[in-house]
């Protein structure tokens, strides 16, 4: 499915086509993949597009373009005529999943792999309900959130987090207040693009950065009030 900051893998009738959305800006499109054309005729046609709208606005589990259009729904569409059908792609299987970050913020990819001739089944789909949490891990060990960002009283609140202890063994740990505790997590969770404590629990252990045994150094923390 072609989509701003694609990568065209193959070529003939069957191709992988992967895109990848930092939050609110696509990435720049690599030159020499798809004709100026093509581009233009894609970012005005896709809103038009049921399987385009349900890869950007839903769950991103994995779907058929069959499963959301007929044929000739299909081939109506302007996208066929401008850009699906010069590249051969009558069927498509696509799934869009979490990616880690980007320096802009989190990233999302959308995974679509075209055919020219025989749809896709239920096999298929069964694979990739199986690939994707695996793509979803291995993308953010590629590219996890900004380590760098916490400070040093947030990574040890985290690292404590991230073996398990409740906010009050963290406080009695720390010698810090369960408020506090909580304080230092409200903080940490947007630096690591994490939903709450279970995400920041297992997001934590995975990033990895430039220091010394491996890890980026946390921030020095900010001076406390006078």
């Amino acid at each position: 499915m072609p989509v701003d900051g694609r990568r065209v893998l193959g070529g003939g009738p069957n191709h992988l086509v992967w895109s990848g959305h930092p939050a609110g800006r696509p990435l720049t499109v690599p030159d020499g993949l798809l004709g100026r054309d093509a581009l233009e005729a894609f970012a005005r046609d896709k809103a038009a597009d049921p399987l385009v709208a349900r890869m950007t606005a839903g769950p991103g589990t994995p779907l058929l373009r069959s499963d959301v259009q007929s044929r000739a729904e299909y081939h109506a569409l302007a996208a066929y005529a401008d850009v699906y059908r010069p590249l051969g792609i009558e069927h498509q299987l696509a799934m869009a999943f979490p990616a880690g970050c980007t320096a802009d913020g989190p990233r999302g990819v959308c995974l679509a792999v075209n055919r020219a001739r025989g749809d896709f089944g239920d096999a298929d789909r069964a694979t990739a309900d199986l690939l994707r949490p695996r793509l979803v891990r291995a993308m953010r060990r590629l590219a996890p959130p900004g380590r760098e960002r916490v400070t040093r009283r947030e990574a040890a609140v985290l690292d404590l987090l991230a073996r398990g202890l409740t906010d009050r063994q963290i406080a009695r740990r720390l010698a810090i207040s369960p408020r506090t505790v909580e304080k230092h997590l409200e903080h940490a969770y947007p630096k690591l693009r994490a939903r709450g404590r279970v995400d920041a629990a297992t997001t934590w252990p995975s990033l990895a950065g430039g220091g010394p045994e491996g890890r980026s150094r946390p921030l020095p923390d900010p001076p406390e009030p006078a």
